[in-house]
């Protein structure tokens, strides 16, 4: 599928960060004279506490742990602690999983991102629910798809340092969704947005909810801590609202902005060709054979 021109679906993980990006690293603890120390630190803590044991310790792989909690190396290991149980936990998200397998969810437009970024540099991920079928798409593809996505955005050194932003559109949600939102799989959905990946989420937007998340919401609001309900902001169908937080510049037209939409098909071509990612994917379980539909 060729991309529409003056569109690039491009990962950016040079090592350099944007002059903005790195003064909003700064001011959240980064200092370059400091940095290879605090990766030592955390390194040495791997090694004598023994509470997971990573297929990397090299810099690269480290920072994105330490940027995900500004620094604060105890943080940081308990992070990577997480990380590698929930990975233990549930393989099935990504042992022998085929990204190029998971373009149905792009094809019933139920997840999708950006190729542009929000006004405080920040990719921004769509999530349509109410298209969801469950009985076409398992539930597993639903994690399968965004554990993926988390994986690839934590390899740019932008995201690592800002974040991203999901926006959550519950339009057409009906009882038989909220049926499959079970305690437990709260519980991995809340692993992957907020307490498990070295990426963080830093707002969560949800649009167009209605009377049946009121009911599902309830099985949430316990596991929420303090500061992930300081993340949540619920819009309804007021644009104005959203608008507050993400400037229609870097929203589709169907949010009240001025973008186009394009489907999460045209990220998973993309980085089907980038050598590096595909590589750092496989080293986390994921395959790259060629995909053929039954």
């Amino acid at each position: 599928m060729p991309e529409p021109e003056g569109v690039i679906h491009k990962l950016y993980m040079e090592r350099e960060l944007p002059p903005k990006v790195a003064e909003v690293a700064r001011v959240q603890g980064e200092d370059p004279d400091r940095t290879s120390l605090m990766i030592e630190e955390l390194r040495d803590m791997i090694y004598e506490k023994g509470d997971c044991l990573p297929h990397r310790v090299d810099d690269d792989y480290l920072i994105k742990f330490l940027r995900a909690r500004f620094w604060n190396v105890s943080h940081a290991y308990n992070l990577l602690v997480r990380y590698y149980a929930f990975r233990e936990s549930s393989p099935e998200f990504y042992e022998n999983v085929n990204p190029m397998a998971l373009r149905s969810l792009g094809d019933d437009d139920i997840i999708s991102i950006s190729p542009y970024r929000d006004q405080e540099g920040r990719r921004v991920i769509f999530f349509k629910f109410g298209k969801w079928r469950p009985s076409k798409i398992p539930i597993v593809d639903l994690f399968r798809a965004t554990m993926l996505l988390l994986e690839v955005g934590s390899l740019e050194p932008q995201s690592q340092v800002l974040g991203g932003v999901g926006i959550m559109d519950l339009e057409g949600l009906t009882l038989n969704h909220a049926w499959n939102l079970t305690p437990a799989v709260a519980q991995k959905m809340l692993a992957l947005l907020a307490t498990s990946m070295p990426l963080r989420t830093s707002q969560i937007h949800i649009v167009n909810q209605g009377w049946v998340f009121d009911t599902a919401f309830q099985i949430f609001k316990p596991l929420l801590t303090e500061k992930m309900r300081q993340r949540l902001f619920f819009h309804g169908s007021d644009r104005a609202s959203l608008h507050k937080f993400i400037d229609p510049e870097a929203l589709p037209v169907r949010y009240g902005g001025t973008k186009p939409e394009y489907p999460y098909t045209y990220w998973l071509e993309h980085l089907s060709r980038n050598e590096k990612v595909v590589e750092e994917l496989q080293q986390l379980g994921y395959v790259s054979d060629p995909y053929e539909e039954d």
